[in-house]
């Protein structure tokens, strides 16, 4: 209220929905009080939002009663009344304390066979969910390892009807059975170039960990890049062609330091490399007109270039910004059609500096459930500052150049792209962990992820 005084905006974030938070009606009144305005925004509540994400529907067609009991703050007459109901009933509580729950309802009246799950961190990537009986949870606990333990003050779901029957769970548990859930995955890239890929992870259910490992940098000597954009604008080039999202980053800042925009584009024809170029590309304004039909790479860009035709072609020259350590294939396919090619170091990549201790740590001591290589360099530099992946994370690679140097380092190739783009990879990665989970539910094993194996129990080397 000090601050909404001194005319702050303040949020006051509970847990939940605000109409179920202990202490949101007693601050309200306060604020009402003291002449603060506020507003409610309502949330949703844990009781309802974790068995959503656990895959236990509360009611269904056939309609049932819905019971919702705070175990902490419960009296004997609401345990009675829950007890003497067929509906479902929705247990807040904590780990330790469910079995005991689970008695009340007994001693209240409820079958000891009635279908029960208990979900501990609902709606995180370490939720985890049990499915048992009102007879049988202490034991399944037990057997599981998963109590006594040090941390069974962690507050849980439970729900009792026949609704959470493991059967019916094991359809809709759509978020624990995602195919990387929970996985910490590296993601050794420059910080641009790890969102779209960081995202694809998540919708996988991944937790990804961005560490970039390469910097980029202006080149040393800029004049040839600021002669060839005076290039562009005055009509030098035919083509201009982008070989990575940093060489558009690269032009849009000197577009912008000249005042430019989009517009100056205008009758110069544009390619890209790659989806993640093209897309760098239309956020600029700038719609490519040519993206490789095949393989993403310098090589699939000089099946499509078509050959320079004097005929057709007013200019010969093709402007390619690049970085400093790029390969020669372009250039010389470029050459070979009868091209001229302004060949322009638009950036310098650099090594970036080491990553924190604990990520360094997380690395060579098996913090980490896979490592996405997109390049060779992304394992060279990775190994160089940070020290080289535990025996039991998952490698994935992006392509057969980029396993070669990471089996050069001593790495185990597990999962290959089909094809070289990051998001065939990560894809290929998803599929890697959707068949290690298969392959355990069958097998009647718990579902782990690769950080939770021991070291001796290591997966040969395959790729998808």
């Amino acid at each position: 209220m000090e601050a909404a005084r001194g005319g702050r905006r303040v949020v006051r974030a509970v847990s939940g929905d605000p109409g179920l938070d202990t202490y949101a009606a007693e601050e309200m009144l306060a604020c009402a009080a003291a002449g603060v305005p506020f507003e409610v925004v309502p949330g949703i509540a844990s009781a309802v939002g974790v068995p959503a994400y656990a895959g236990v529907p509360l009611r269904d067609a056939q309609g049932a009663d819905v019971r919702f009991v705070d175990a902490r703050t419960a009296s004997d007459r609401c345990w009675t009344e829950v007890g003497a109901s067929d509906g479902t009933v929705v247990v807040s509580t904590t780990l330790d304390s469910v079995a005991a729950a689970a008695g009340e309802l007994v001693s209240a009246g409820r079958k000891p066979d009635t279908p029960m799950t208990v979900t501990v961190a609902g709606t995180t990537t370490r939720q985890r969910t049990w499915s048992a009986t009102l007879g049988t949870i202490a034991q399944t606990l037990k057997q599981l390892k998963v109590l006594p333990s040090p941390d069974g003050g962690r507050p849980v779901i439970a729900v009792v009807g026949e609704r959470s029957a493991a059967a019916q769970r094991d359809q809709l548990a759509w978020f624990e059975s995602k195919p990387l859930f929970g996985w910490k995955v590296l993601v050794p890239r420059t910080k641009e170039q790890a969102a779209s890929l960081s995202d694809q992870l998540r919708s996988y259910g991944a937790v990804p960990h961005e560490v970039p490992t390469i910097a980029v940098e202006p080149p040393r000597t800029p004049q040839q890049m600021e002669r060839a954009v005076k290039g562009l604008v005055t009509g030098r080039y035919e083509w201009i062609a982008f070989t990575s999202v940093n060489a558009v980053k690269a032009v849009r800042e000197k577009f912008e330091e000249y005042g430019l925009d989009a517009r100056a584009f205008a009758g110069i024809k544009v390619a890209a490399v790659g989806e993640q170029t093209a897309k760098a590309l239309i956020a600029f304004g700038v719609k490519p007109d040519l993206v490789p039909s095949g393989e993403q790479s310098a090589a699939g860009l000089l099946e499509d270039w078509p050959p320079y035709d004097p005929v057709f072609d007013p200019i010969d020259r093709v402007f390619l910004p690049r970085a400093d350590i790029a390969t020669e294939t372009l250039v010389a396919g470029l050459i070979e059609l009868g091209w001229e090619v302004d060949d322009v170091t638009a950036y310098r990549t650099v090594r970036a500096s080491p990553p924190p201790a604990e990520t360094r740590e997380a690395i060579k001591g098996g913090g980490f459930d896979a490592v996405l290589f997109t390049s060779s360099s992304t394992v060279r530099n990775l190994v160089g500052i940070a020290g080289k992946p535990h025996n039991v994370t998952v490698i994935a690679c992006i392509g057969p150049a980029t396993a070669k140097t990471a089996e050069e380092h001593g790495l185990r190739v597990d999962v290959m792209a089909p094809e070289p783009s990051v998001h065939k990879l990560a894809e290929a990665l998803a599929d890697f962990g959707a068949k290690r989970r298969v392959a355990a539910v069958e097998a009647g094993d718990p579902v782990t992820r690769p950080s939770e194996r021991r070291p001796g129990a290591r997966r040969r080397r395959s790729t998808t």
